[in-house]
């Protein structure tokens, strides 16, 4: 099965390490967290930042974040980062056999479907906040500080 890319989950990534530590968030230790190449970072980070949620100042190290955490949602990110041809998540194949009754009528009977889909994912997104994924992230930190021995 093919995956939606893995550029929301980088974005996520990035913002988290931007809240927690603007300081320290420079695009070759964000690289380093994330396990991928810088360059491929800050591609993320000027999507990010056309998008209006991050602010970085050349050879200034760090980024900043320029929307309140608990304002940006996780739909926002997916939206910065991924791009939706018509808005669509789901995709049609093209030129079906229109003498086929499934070729024919295939679009319009998933399409509701796929449609709903769509809105579910989209609301659930809408729901999380950065703010949300930064608790959890400092609670996990927290937890294993806890563990250590």
């Amino acid at each position: 099965m093919k995956q939606i890319s893995s550029r929301f989950s980088m974005a996520v990534h990035i913002l988290s390490m931007i809240a927690l530590d603007p300081s320290y968030s420079t695009g070759d230790r964000i690289a380093r967290s994330i396990n991928s190449n810088p360059v491929v970072i800050r591609r993320i980070m000027a999507q990010l930042k056309k998008a209006g949620y991050i602010d970085t100042k050349a050879g200034v190290a760090g980024a900043s974040l320029r929307v309140s955490p608990e304002k940006l949602t996780l739909l926002d990110i997916f939206h910065a980062v991924e791009s939706l041809e018509g808005n669509r998540l789901f995709n049609f194949h093209q030129d079906t056999d229109p003498a086929c009754s499934v070729g024919m009528n295939i679009e319009s009977v998933l399409f509701p479907q796929l449609s709903n889909a769509q809105k579910v994912m989209e609301n659930e997104l809408a729901s999380v906040t950065l703010a949300e994924i930064v608790e959890q992230l400092q609670a996990k930190a927290r937890d294993k500080e806890k563990a250590a021995p």
